[in-house]
């Protein structure tokens, strides 16, 4: 029988690559719609070439079924030149926003930045939308069932940056606490491997940026930028 640590499995989590969330004028674009813009490009192809370079295969490559993160994906196994299909699992999609024009100005950088900061609450909701509660409540048993499948050791999943949170804060506690500090840079790697013990979770690395893994020019958060960008058009 193998031992706990040999029967362990890979997962690349990795955040979509960059997408202009807002036009020049500070206003939102259907999050549904929006693809990669330039420099979401490079980084799922620099994520690619990151794979490529160290020889790894996977064996399954899940995508919520957003246009960002199906794109990402792509470019990622053209770059690695591996063929396979993309599985979409929509309870995988981003947190969900709700309004931004209803919320209050006096509370809306809370609303942006709220989801994304210490230990969060489950009812402290995103953009006036879903609450983080609602999010693990959708992902967690995403990945109770891909863990149960055991046709796959290497498998690639391209989310995004509030729902990596969720995994990453399952991986690192065990327990539905979501910890909202985990920065998640746009086009970066995680890497965790699972064993067959439902708490046998190993971090291995997270918030890798292939084209900078330094990234030495990084302080604001991708929620703070956001919200520079969006409040100059109320």
């Amino acid at each position: 029988m193998p031992d706990q640590a040999s029967a362990r499995r890979r997962i690349y989590l990795m955040r979509h690559g960059s997408v202009t969330y807002f036009d020049a004028a500070g206003k939102p674009v259907l999050p549904e719609q929006i693809p990669l813009n330039e420099d979401g490009r490079a980084q799922a192809d620099a994520a690619g070439a990151s794979f490529a370079a160290a020889g790894v295969r996977f064996d399954r490559v899940i995508v919520s079924g957003l246009p960002r993160t199906v794109e990402t994906a792509a470019r990622v196994l053209a770059v690695t030149g591996q063929h396979i299909a993309l599985d979409t699992w929509p309870e995988l999609v981003e947190i969900r926003g709700g309004r931004l024009s209803s919320i209050p100005s006096d509370e809306l950088k809370r609303a942006f930045t709220g989801a994304f900061e210490g230990l969060v609450e489950p009812g402290q909701r995103f953009l006036g939308g879903e609450s983080v509660g609602e999010l693990m409540d959708r992902v967690h048993p995403a990945l109770a069932r891909l863990r149960a499948d055991a046709s796959w050791d290497t498998a690639l999943l391209v989310l995004h940056g509030g729902v990596n949170c969720a995994i990453l804060s399952l991986a690192l506690t065990g327990q539905r606490l979501f910890l909202g500090g985990l920065a998640q840079a746009a086009g970066c790697i995680n890497a965790l491997d699972v064993g067959l013990a439902p708490h046998d979770w190993v971090v291995r690395f997270v918030n890798h940026v292939p084209p900078s893994p330094l990234q030495p020019d990084a302080r604001s958060t991708t929620m703070e930028q956001l919200f520079e960008q969006y409040r100059g058009s109320r």
